[in-house]
């Protein structure tokens, strides 16, 4: 985008890389500190609504994957792609893969790439255990090409999807902007926000095809991907929808967070420097390509003619409420 059990900081979209809960840390780095350990309350039942969703789990046939998969399907996730060696795992959804035969790796994920359009959660679970060192085909360590190489053949193969998915802020595949009943509907916190983070990036392209190409060249509408910023949503009301799992948000990712100045770079390079319209800029100033929705000629006059009914007379009391 858009190391031991880290969330990205795109809402809804996770990849989490959990550590074998079987090691032996006394002869290992220390992974996080064991005083701390118990201190965030997390449950099973606090798992949201997946409806829609797509995951991909290596090694989800057994252990620690098989419960994630197990949950995630329980919430009501749309597809699970299971990564095993195992031959008998989730028949339909399962790719056999070896994550130290790199490109088979490659291929599996390339499959995956093809065979679903969106991508929300990557668990790169798969692991070597403490066990005998061995060399791969590749003459690498095994627990190395297993542990880390593997899953990053995979994840760098799957960064397209998880981008395209990132970039369409979970808006709900059946979005048309019809009707107030449909925009009133609930889709859950994440495509509440992302259906209206889309009518932005359609209104600033209507502006600039309506505005800047027919007669205004100097007036410039642009949109702006801040990057994952620390403010009050990120840290207070994320908590609204998500009390105890929006901790993850709120506190453990809070490390990697801009500040505030850091994330008005995107919006300060729009209002002072940049020389076109229509574009979506994101950190620190590179205009990028939005989703397919969000490039809907046909959503974008859905949307205009929902503003029309919004706005008109009738439904303010007789005051018109725009000028344009």
């Amino acid at each position: 985008m858009k190391g031991p059990k880290t969330c990205s900081p795109f809402p809804g979209q996770f990849l989490c890389r959990p550590q074998d809960d079987e090691l032996d840390t006394s002869a290992s780095p220390v992974f996080c500190d064991v005083t701390k350990v118990g201190t965030s309350q997390f449950s099973l039942e606090e798992c949201p609504d997946l409806s829609g969703k797509v995951a991909v789990i290596t090694s989800g046939s057994q252990g620690i994957g098989f419960g994630v998969a197990h949950t995630l399907l329980k919430n009501s996730i749309a597809k699970v792609y299971i990564i095993s060696t195992t031959k008998d795992a989730f028949d339909g959804a399962r790719r056999t893969c070896d994550l130290s035969d790199w490109r088979r790796t490659k291929q599996v994920a390339e499959t995956i790439r093809h065979d679903t359009d969106r991508l929300d959660i990557l668990v790169n679970n798969s692991g070597r255990g403490v066990m005998a060192p061995a060399l791969t085909d590749y003459g690498v360590d095994r627990h190395m090409a297993i542990n880390h190489f593997g899953h990053a053949v995979l994840t760098s193969n799957l960064l397209p999807l998880l981008k395209q998915t990132a970039e369409q802020g979970n808006v709900p595949k059946d979005t048309q902007f019809v009707s107030l009943g449909e925009i009133n509907r609930y889709a859950g916190p994440n495509g509440q926000y992302g259906r209206s983070k889309l009518a932005s990036l359609l209104y600033t392209r209507y502006f600039d095809r309506n505005v800047t190409q027919n007669g205004h060249p100097n007036m410039l509408m642009n949109a702006t991907h801040p990057g994952f910023v620390r403010t009050k949503r990120s840290t207070k009301d994320i908590h609204e929808p998500y009390s105890i799992a929006g901790y993850a948000m709120s506190h453990v990712v809070d490390p990697f967070k801009k500040d505030q100045v850091e994330g008005a770079v995107p919006t300060l390079f729009a209002v002072t420097m940049a020389d076109a319209g229509g574009q979506y800029l994101c950190p620190p100033a590179t205009p990028e390509s939005a989703s397919e929705l969000a490039q809907s000629d046909e959503l974008m006059e859905n949307l205009m003619n929902l503003n029309e009914k919004m706005w008109s007379a009738e439904r303010r009391g007789g005051e018109a409420v725009v000028a344009i």
